[in-house]
């Protein structure tokens, strides 16, 4: 994006690729589908970003979501708004997007040299002058822009380049922190529970008293503890905090008030007699989640429906309504979707993604330590950030 803004603008591009290809983190992005953006108002697109959500006001403005949108339509990559404002392209290959943008490049006669990996960043003066390659050579710029990604999914290409790059040429950059992760557990019954995927269910993440994440969606148990959209989105807040410092609950009635299932319970209980709990529970709760309920209420497993007390179904509405769910932590780095942490959003120029430290050298992305929940937020601030990277590095 960088490169297509800085070439319309007139400027002459050379793109240089770690990879023997481009645009391999966008392959994988959204399960293969590409979720490229997210339509909804820049104020809600602000709302979902964790870390630094002023610094993008610039950014947003120079090149919005739907700007996004109306250039893969005039590139021949046409897209759809799907639940949540989710925006992919139509054909659900993340493939015609890096198509249709590398077509642009060669449209607008960007020079790609693919396979080209830079050791550092050269600066004489206090200026970015240009790169130097691994290989030794030398290749030289008036501007320099970076856009690497931070270091997640290394596989990719991003293994954290930019940052020592960065940190070389002055710039402060907090360490690198997985977001948008799954997150870990030691609790038996949660790894009894792997592969089971719960929908319309709410999960809410304290610290102490401090809520920092409530939202319905969908979660999966696996065999080190839980993933899914609720749980990535969640991460996004855990971070920076240690696991006892918060608590993860997950309601899984939201459409019902704790009075209104007490009532429900007491209605089934009377009517169930010399059933066991268990088997009345799986009209409540999937098969698995239905067998373990009791136990992670501290019932007996083999409790009748006419011997449950008023204790045993208080405790059974508390732990449907706020299921605690113990975590000790987060899956490596390379698993997140996003990096947490990067260069220090003060040293660079919001409204043209230039250095403060070194004059003629341009950060966006993920190198940048700003970061959003999962919907399309991330490469959008990617996108912009890029663009405006792009038109002021051409300036």
């Amino acid at each position: 994006m960088a490169a297509i803004a800085a070439a319309r603008e007139g400027a002459q591009v050379t793109l240089l690729e770690k990879n023997e290809k481009l645009g391999k983190k966008i392959y994988i992005t959204g399960k293969g589908r590409c979720n490229v953006t997210n339509a909804c108002s820049q104020e809600a697109f602000r709302s979902k970003v964790v870390k630094n959500p002023r610094f993008l006001y610039s950014a947003l403005d120079a090149f919005s979501p739907q700007d996004m949108m109306d250039l893969l339509e005039s590139l021949h990559c046409p897209v759809k708004v799907e639940r949540g404002e989710r925006v992919f392209p139509v054909s659900e290959k993340a493939s015609d997007v890096t198509r249709a943008l590398e077509k642009e490049l060669h449209r607008l006669r960007v020079g790609i040299r693919l396979n080209a990996e830079v050791e550092k960043i050269l600066v004489r003066d206090g200026a970015a002058v240009g790169v130097l390659l691994t290989g030794g050579e030398t290749v030289p710029a008036d501007r320099v822009i970076v856009a690497t990604g931070g270091q997640s999914y290394p596989t990719t290409g991003s293994t954290g380049d930019g940052f020592r790059w960065l940190k070389e040429a002055g710039h402060t950059v907090f360490p690198p922190l997985p977001s948008l992760i799954p997150l870990t557990s030691d609790e038996p019954w949660v790894k009894r529970l792997q592969g089971l995927s719960l929908k319309n269910v709410t999960l809410t993440l304290k610290s102490g008293k401090k809520t920092l994440y409530s939202y319905l969606g969908e979660m999966l148990f696996t065999h080190f503890g839980v993933t899914g959209p609720l749980v990535l989105s969640a991460s996004a807040y855990l971070t920076e905090l240690a696991p006892e410092e918060c608590s993860l609950t997950l309601d899984l009635k939201p459409g019902l008030t704790p009075d209104q299932l007490n009532q429900r319970l007491l209605r089934d209980l009377d009517a169930s007699g010399k059933k066991q709990l268990r088997t009345l529970l799986m009209g409540l709760f999937p098969a698995s989640l239905a067998e373990e309920m009791p136990g992670i209420c501290g019932i007996p497993a083999s409790t009748l429906c006419c011997d449950v007390t008023r204790e045993m179904r208080q405790k059974l509405v508390d732990m449907t309504k706020a299921l605690p769910i113990p975590v000790t932590g987060t899956r490596p780095l390379s698993e997140a979707v996003v990096t947490r942490g990067g260069v220090s959003v003060k040293e660079i120029d919001p409204r043209s993604m230039e250095s403060k430290l070194v004059s003629g050298l341009y950060v966006s992305g993920e190198l940048l330590d700003v970061d959003a929940m999962t919907g399309g937020f991330n490469l959008q601030i990617a996108f912009s950030t890029g663009m405006l990277a792009g038109r002021s590095a051409a300036l």
